[in-house]
């Protein structure tokens, strides 16, 4: 049984389907190299994903595709709730803004729209917005 059908339902379930995928990016050019398999231990805990569960995930037979949504409003949302995961600790690092990139290029942006995309969801999740970008947000919901 794959281990994403032992979650039915809920944030553990998204997080463990985040999870998966960034695994299976990590892998993409062949192995998990040591530096790859210490950020993934990092979005493990950020993702609150069990000893079993990531064990479960590393497993080479285990290859998770990434699902993208049809509908632009859904990518943004998984770009979202993945950047809530991120900021937990309140900061990214260079390697989780690598593998942030690759998730977005994965969900249909092009690395072009998810460099700038990452770029504006940083300077927004760190508190670094311009005026113009906040009252244009704020604006929005008169």
């Amino acid at each position: 049984m794959p281990i994403l059908d032992l979650y039915e339902h809920g944030d553990h379930r998204r997080n463990l389907a985040h999870f998966a995928t960034l695994a299976s990016l990590a892998a993409i050019d062949g192995e998990i190299n040591s530096e790859e398999r210490a950020i993934l231990q990092k979005f493990a805990f950020k993702l609150d994903i069990t000893e079993e569960e990531f064990k479960e995930v590393m497993k080479k037979e285990n290859k998770y595709p990434i699902e993208t949504p049809h509908s632009g409003e859904k990518r943004y949302q998984r770009l979202f709730d993945f950047f809530q995961i991120i900021f937990s600790d309140h900061d990214i690092d260079e390697e989780e803004r690598r593998m942030v990139e690759k998730y977005a290029i994965g969900l249909g942006f092009s690395p072009k729209k998810a460099a700038h995309i990452i770029d504006k969801s940083i300077a927004i999740f760190m508190g670094k917005i311009a005026f113009e970008d906040y009252h244009e947000i704020v604006k929005r919901e008169d």
